[in-house]
């Protein structure tokens, strides 16, 4: 039986990322989407608040990386928004396979809605502009079309990609889409008046897109639509099928499909949009002084120009011109403006020295709380645990190390082996090596505990786990 066309608005969040742009801030298992960089919300946060008061809206689906799913259901709540679905993906495969899963997932109900594909990660000043443009691509899409939005652009950027537009008024026709240009072609794509940029936001009827990938790559959609029959389900997350996915070619949604389809049309917008793809962007973006200084957080700056300087301690700059300074807990970022575009190349000599802060922050994020990693050394390991009210860590244990836990604040209920029992604040409590543990908070305020690790081998893939609530093999 066909899905029925409805005229529900299903946004579908792209929330991907490899955390290399925004290198030190952003890393891959923390990239900048969950980051609050330009106010008390994440990008994912503000993305979503976008979406408030736009008609017919449904619940929005959500494709993620496995290893941030409970980054993902935590700040959609604490956004005010439940996700419809959570869609895991196994392996990255690019925004195609991604878009026709959640596709895919939306047709699964039996209703065919309108998709509003965003990324999670972008950042607009017009909201109640951005609202309208998509009210008037709604009429466009639930005719068939397979709309994306261009960006009406401000200055010959060479990093964006362009689509040339056909002559008209709102949503129209697609003339071509182009690669990232060079200098000389961006400065005559900006003087024309007829090439956007490409926003890699569109909004399309599902089956439409579905229609459309089956003409156009059939190998894809096979590949995702296994992926997602054979998905195994719970009440939070859809986990595809990784054979399956991982069998998809890896391709974007402009090659897979709107390069190829007679269906493409493009709205232009001016709505103050920014894909805060570098720390030249962040600079843009935030308040800056006369002198062209924008900073976050506890910063002197004496006799400085176009400097942007991002940390949680403080940091004093002098006589620095277009300079960008980020500190965080465990590394430290020096560059030029002219040269924030390179940060790649760090997280790359990163990778190949096999150096860990790529993957993670000092301080890193678990769905019952996170651990701060205060010093280490050959045989020991130091780390601030805190553990949200109500909140559990698996029972586990370690073949390499034993663990000594003081309570700071809080109480802590542990299990050790047989023994179950509750430490007060002050009090303390030794974890043997190979001892069966879990380590709770019963109470309604944040516990927090400082664990001491010493043994022959301290990673954190040392952990058997038992019993999990939150669904993690040993690696999760």
């Amino acid at each position: 039986m066909s899905p029925s066309p409805s005229n529900v608005l299903v946004p579908v969040l792209l929330s991907g990322g490899s955390g290399t742009r925004l290198w030190p801030l952003s890393r891959e298992a923390h990239p900048k989407q969950f980051l609050p960089l330009l106010d008390d919300l994440s990008l994912l946060q503000q993305t979503v608040k976008r979406l408030e008061g736009l008609p017919n809206l449904g619940k929005p689906i959500v494709v993620c990386n496995e290893a941030h799913r409970f980054m993902v259901a935590e700040q959609m709540l604490e956004a005010g928004f439940e996700a419809g679905h959570i869609v895991l993906e196994p392996v990255a495969r690019n925004t195609a396979p991604a878009i026709a899963a959640a596709a895919l997932v939306a047709l699964e109900s039996g209703d065919d809605p309108l998709l509003l594909v965003l990324p999670s990660d972008h950042q607009i000043a017009d909201v109640a502009g951005f609202r309208a443009a998509v009210t008037e691509a709604c009429s466009a899409a639930a005719d068939g079309a397979l709309l994306t939005f261009g960006i009406v652009p401000t200055a010959p950027e060479t990093g964006f990609g362009y689509i040339k537009a056909a002559p008209g008024e709102g949503a129209r026709s697609v003339a071509r889409f182009v690669e990232k240009p060079d200098a000389e072609t961006a400065a005559s794509y900006l003087a024309s008046g007829e090439y956007f940029w490409n926003s890699g936001m569109f909004l399309f009827r599902a089956s439409a897109f579905i229609a459309e990938l089956a003409r156009h790559n059939p190998a894809m959609l096979e590949a995702c639509r296994a992926a997602v029959v054979n998905a195994r389900r719970d009440p939070d997350f859809w986990r595809l099928d990784a054979d399956a996915f991982a069998a998809s070619p890896s391709d974007s949604i402009d090659y897979a499909v709107m390069e190829k389809t007679d269906h493409a049309r493009v709205l232009p917008i001016d709505v103050g949009w920014n894909d805060v793809g570098s720390f030249t962007a962040l600079w843009e973006l935030a308040k800056q002084d006369a002198q062209g200084n924008a900073h976050r957080g506890d910063v002197i700056a004496l006799d400085c120009r176009n400097t942007y300087a991002h940390g949680d301690r403080l940091m004093a700059l002098l006589g620095l011109d277009d300079v960008i300074v980020v500190d965080t807990a465990d590394a430290l970022l020096v560059a030029h403006r002219d040269s924030v575009q390179r940060v790649k190349e760090i997280v790359s000599q990163l990778k190949t020295d096999e150096r860990g802060e790529t993957q993670l922050h000092r301080k890193v994020y678990r769905p019952w709380g996170n651990y701060d990693s205060v010093d280490a050394a050959e045989r020991f390991q130091v780390k601030r645990i805190t553990v949200k009210p109500g909140a559990r860590l698996s029972l586990q244990m370690h073949h390499h190390r034993a663990e000594h836990w003081v309570v700071v604040r809080g109480t802590a209920r542990v299990t050790r082996n047989d023994d179950v029992f509750d430490l007060n604040e002050n009090e303390s409590t030794f974890i043997p090596l190979g001892a069966k543990h879990r380590l709770e908070n019963p109470g309604s305020e944040p516990l927090e505990i400082i664990e001491v690790q010493s043994g022959s081998y301290l990673g954190e893939d040392d952990i058997v786990r038992f019993e999990d609530v939150y669904g993690r093999d040993s690696q999760g």
